[in-house]
């Protein structure tokens, strides 16, 4: 383990910003944690259904508030995109040899996923389990797809977007909102947000890549400008608190996004660029930035099989004959959040075993190349391409 942290850190750029990457494993790692906190699989009469214990305990809605790190991603993805477009075309590269390095690495681990939840979903169906528990369980496990898609298509359009305001997609938002909810406006309207709602922070990562969001002002104006939109917007203007889709709820904040959410994204984006000093701090600590950048390195792979691993670890359990707290009771009280953060560390276990089985399809060709040629771990020649 320490031959593996001093190549990893010999490996790493002088002039590599490790707080940015902080940021990046920060945000994947609230989305996962978010995930295993918010999304309860009960087992009953004979079928397995998807509940979510903030419809049932609305006392965990600031549970979202912390793990709903969505917009920190985007902002982080804005500013690495811009600035991998601007030193493509001074080495004289193209757009369509850019986009495609760039995208390859999102998707080449999502054909794994759907290969693998193509075959379980067969045999459980041949196994005679119903639609509906199939249909729960690979809603799951294919849910963050979606993600990919939106960030792989504002990717895409980094060279048309990078200058472009973030109040602009911002107005747009608000004006989509104004028109579904104070006219009466069609639903299918809102889905414009989906795309207009994440480039907000994307946009201001685009901004931040050409040096702007400096000094720590900036940080404080978005986070207590964004707080107080958001508290206003929630306490006056009829938006949910949660940050998260809740089931039978009449709106959800993310699907499609809402004026809260982008104004909440806002916040965080701010406590972000405030956390960057520190974090830059912290990760000159070589066994703190190994593990961040091992994180990076298996970014897609975690985020694509998180959900998987905590299926996996629900199914094992089922095979001792009664239910787990935690794992597959109804989430009603305290004691079945107390039972749920105990099994955290096992969903994370089998998570570590998916990374294991599947991140060579994240790492490619030319990793595989890599580990021939020199007989170094993948991970610390990695650490310049991550």
């Amino acid at each position: 383990m320490r031959e593996l942290i001093r190549r990893i850190e010999a490996a790493t750029p002088e002039d590599r910003d490790r707080g940015v990457d902080a940021l990046r494993a920060f945000a994947m790692l609230g989305v996962m944690l978010g995930h295993w906190l918010v999304t309860a699989l009960v087992a009953d009469s004979g079928r397995v259904r998807a509940v979510s214990p903030l419809g049932l305990l609305p006392q965990l809605t600031p549970a979202s508030w912390l793990f709903q790190t969505l917009a920190v991603f985007f902002l982080v993805g804005g500013r690495m995109a811009a600035q991998s477009f601007t030193a493509a075309r001074a080495r004289g590269g193209t757009y369509r040899r850019w986009l495609g390095a760039r995208t390859a690495r999102l998707f080449r681990p999502v054909v794994a996923v759907l290969v693998v939840w193509s075959l379980v979903a067969g045999g459980l169906l041949v196994a005679g389990a119903g639609l509906e528990t199939v249909g729960a369980l690979g809603g799951l496990a294919l849910s963050p797809l979606w993600f990919l898609l939106v960030f792989a298509v504002l990717t895409a359009a980094t060279p048309l977007v990078a200058r472009l305001h973030p109040l602009w997609p911002l107005a747009v938002v608000l004006h989509i909102d104004l028109i579904r909810f104070g006219l009466g406006g069609p639903v299918w309207l809102g889905w414009v947000n989906v795309a207009a709602g994440w480039l907000v922070p994307y946009c201001l990562g685009t901004a931040w890549s050409r040096g702007g969001l400096r000094g720590r002002a900036t940080g404080w104006v978005l986070l207590l400008g964004g707080a107080v939109a958001t508290a206003a917007l929630v306490l006056w203007g009829g938006y949910p608190a949660s940050m998260v889709g809740v089931p039978g709820a009449a709106l959800s904040n993310l699907n499609p996004p809402t004026l809260a959410a982008a104004t909440f994204g806002l916040a965080q984006c701010g406590a972000a660029l405030l956390l960057l000093g520190p974090l830059r701090r912290l990760m000159c600590r070589p066994a703190v930035w190994a593990a961040v950048a091992l994180m990076n390195l298996s970014a897609m792979t975690l985020f694509l099989w998180h959900q998987t691993a905590m299926m996996a670890v629900t199914a094992v359990g089922l095979l001792t004959g009664g239910f787990l707290p935690g794992l597959h009771t109804v989430p009603d009280g305290v004691g079945w959040v107390v039972a749920r953060l105990a099994w955290l560390p096992v969903f994370a276990l089998a998570l570590l075993v998916c990374r294991s089985a599947f991140h060579m399809y994240e790492q490619g060709r030319r990793a595989g190349s890599t580990v021939v040629r020199t007989g170094r771990p993948v991970e610390a020649r990695a650490v310049r391409r991550a």
